[in-house]
């Protein structure tokens, strides 16, 4: 077992080889993602050419097929390749000329210090429209009530073992929630609480009767409250389900390599939803004050959730591992002696006498930065990871990682926002060395500096935060101006004004 976890530990140290070529995932049945008015979706960034500025050999140009980037970069071969530096790490911004993203949202990225051979972040902002399926009551929509939806999408995927997971998600998971929505375009235009249940059949009544429940009645004395809010909610959670299922189902036929952390915006009819899956993380600055709409989702965060999986469930540990947390390895030597140990209910910390099966691996090991599960991955949520394993066995990780996001909810009409109120998505490349105190500085400094309706001030905050995570180099690496190292990850930032599309249009 010990040689096993040093194999693993080997293998993410080394990691970050050339992922294999991947065909084009085929997308969902009729996706149109942008309003009708919009253009069609540009193909992403070509792959880069040989550093002579010749066409690569084709064995080349396959190993480097899957490397892409966000379209809305608009980057020439030219530029692809300075993308892919990892010397020169040069931050990557929309253009200035052509047309700006939605409500003039700004986004930096770099690539990382050689962790892995290309950028594995990917992203995404779209426009999309919702059109009904039907009319809830089963009767043909009338005209004048066909109006669809419109939404807001922004979205950070933070790829790990490979690109393919992110670069997939970047392209899918917002035509899922789009389909989750239909059902619900004529209720959420609806003040009315929604109906309790959809008919089967066109025409048929919708029934809200529940006399024919057996049981004792004084449960079902009134039925549950549900908002408008929640059906989005639940519509973004399904999403992400399905999202992570087209994984599972093409990751052979199309070799979606590896996983990715999922962060994802989505503003409709009023409000912010921020659904976060993984250790990426969201905030908003309003005038000056931080309001947190994120957690990060990492062995710590979550070890009573997996460890109450690896008591449930124990041959999902498959004799290998111990569900229980000690505050060091156990040792032969230890056996029956008592030694302070935490379960899947404890926050706290007692004493137990142990055991021989308290000499396996523990399920959750590490502190922070180097916290793993099974001695493997570093986060507990996100899409993908269908066919990690344990390093050296056949034992699979996926059953401990969950795809679910937590969903937070921010309604932009409860408050008056001036054009300095932003909220800042970022990956774990710029968190792992910027505070939220550093960022809402940052904020400040960045916004002050530029007139209030410059549209540009955006793009120039998420360049200032990817730059001041990222560093300079110096002798010993890329270092911040207190001399500590900067972050060596890959590094992608958006910057969403709040004041929505009535001011930044």
């Amino acid at each position: 077992m010990l040689n096993r976890v040093r194999s693993a530990v080997a293998h993410l140290v080394s990691s970050g080889g050339a992922p294999p070529p991947r065909p084009k995932s085929p997308d969902l049945p009729n996706a149109t993602s942008a309003l009708p008015a919009a253009p069609p979706e540009k193909p992403r960034s070509p792959p880069a050419r040989s550093r002579g500025g010749s066409a690569a050999p084709a064995k080349t140009v396959e190993a480097r097929a899957s490397f892409s980037r966000p379209t809305f970069l608009q980057l020439s071969p030219g530029g692809l390749r300075r993308a892919d530096d990892h010397a020169g790490r040069a931050v990557q911004s929309p253009p200035d000329t052509g047309r700006r993203l939605p409500w003039s949202t700004g986004y930096a990225e770099v690539i990382n210090a050689g962790k892995s051979r290309h950028n594995e972040d990917q992203a995404c902002c779209e426009v999309v429209y919702v059109e009904g399926r039907r009319s809830v009551s089963g009767a043909p929509r009338e005209p004048s009530r066909g109006q669809g939806l419109c939404f807001y999408y922004w979205g950070l995927f933070d790829g790990h073992a490979g690109g393919g997971a992110a670069e997939m998600a970047s392209r899918l998971l917002h035509r899922h929630i789009r389909e989750q929505l239909k059902d619900l375009v004529e209720i959420l235009q609806d003040p009315s609480p929604p109906p309790l249940c959809l008919p089967s059949t066109p025409g048929a009544p919708i029934s809200s009767d529940s006399s024919h429940l057996v049981g004792p009645q004084s449960c079902w004395s009134s039925q549950k409250e549900v908002t408008h809010e929640s059906l989005v909610v639940g519509a973004i959670e399904n999403a992400f389900q399905l999202m992570d299922e087209q994984m599972a189902r093409e990751r052979r036929g199309h070799q979606v390599e590896g996983g990715c952390c999922a962060l994802v915006v989505v503003y409709l009819l009023g409000k912010v939803y921020v659904a976060n899956a993984g250790d990426s993380r969201a905030i908003i600055v309003r005038n000056g004050e931080i309001i947190p709409m994120s957690r990060e989702f990492t062995p710590e965060t979550e070890r009573q959730r997996l460890q109450l999986l690896g008591f449930l469930k124990p041959e999902l540990l498959g004799g290998e591992f111990t569900h229980l947390e000690f505050p060091r390895r156990v040792q032969p030597k230890e056996l029956g002696q008592r030694m302070l140990y935490r379960d899947q209910n404890m926050t706290g910390w007692a004493y137990k006498k142990i055991e021989l099966e308290d000499l396996r691996f523990p399920l959750v090991c590490g502190e922070g930065k180097k916290a793993r599960v099974m001695a493997t991955i570093g986060v507990t949520r996100g899409l993908g990871d269908h066919n990690l394993k344990v390093c050296s066995s056949t034992l699979p990780i996926k059953p401990f990682l969950s795809c679910f996001p937590e969903v937070r909810v921010y309604d932009l009409t409860q408050y008056e926002h001036c054009p300095d109120d932003v909220l800042v998505l970022g990956t774990d490349g710029l968190w792992d060395v910027t505070s939220d105190c550093e960022v809402a500085t940052t904020v400040d400094k960045v916004l002050s500096a530029y007139e209030p309706n410059d549209p540009s001030r955006y793009t120039a905050l998420a360049q200032a935060l990817v730059l001041g995570a990222r560093g300079t180099p110096r002798d010993r690496g890329w270092r911040l101006p207190n001399n500590k190292l900067g972050s060596g990850d890959d590094i992608s930032v958006f910057v969403i004004p709040l004041g929505g599309p009535g001011s930044y249009s």
